[in-house]
């Protein structure tokens, strides 16, 4: 992505940064938030330098995917990927469907690259977005609160669907991390894809 894409006016002329995906590029896990959040902006890494980075980051360190604190400015990730639906900020507002759409190629991109085992939506927006294109599920038949903590079976892959950050309790950090040690990491998540075996 051109570091001076346009293809947004609007994001475009009030973005600081454009914020890249981020982390283990061969990982079987990807984690897709709506778009960055002012502290991520800031940083150039997605979901960093604020609560709701540090909450994500404590839950891969508790899942064993990352070996850095939760407040780490680069954290130190292993087998996962960050990345956003839409990788500008407005100030003001969420992303529009339009500027969402604009962004899709690179999201497409970087998952036909990375090729994961398991995709963990964030919030809502995410949830519904990566529904139209993975799933045989209507958009409008998905409730990141009501799935939250589940799986959620995608084509070549899996969905671990994520209440947003900002409404993540303990309760629910523990629930997702949870069920992801017990019904996924458990067993042999991997698609029949000719990955090599990590």
């Amino acid at each position: 992505m051109d570091e001076g894409c346009e293809n947004c006016p609007e994001l475009a002329s009030c973005r600081d940064d454009v914020v890249h995906g981020y982390g283990d590029a061969g990982g079987d896990v990807v984690v897709v938030g709506e778009a960055p959040t002012a502290a991520a902006e800031a940083r150039g890494v997605p979901f960093t330098g604020d609560g709701e980075g540090r909450r994500l980051q404590r839950i891969l360190g508790d899942l064993g995917l990352s070996r850095s604190p939760p407040d780490a400015a680069e954290p130190d990730l292993q087998n996962v990927y960050l990345t956003y639906l839409t990788r500008c900020r407005h100030p003001d507002r969420a992303a529009t469907t339009e500027e969402e759409r604009a962004c899709e190629p690179y999201l497409n991109a970087e998952l036909r690259m990375i090729n994961p085992e398991l995709i963990v939506p964030v919030g809502q927006r995410a949830l519904e977005a990566l529904a139209v294109e993975y799933t045989t599920r209507a958009p409008s038949d998905f409730d990141a609160e009501a799935e939250h903590a589940t799986t959620v079976r995608g084509r070549g892959f899996e969905l671990l669907p994520m209440k947003a950050l900002g409404d993540l309790t303990d309760a629910d950090a523990d629930a997702f991390v949870e069920h992801v040690t017990e019904n996924v990491f458990s067993r042999d998540y991997r698609q029949t894809k000719g990955r090599r075996s990590r």
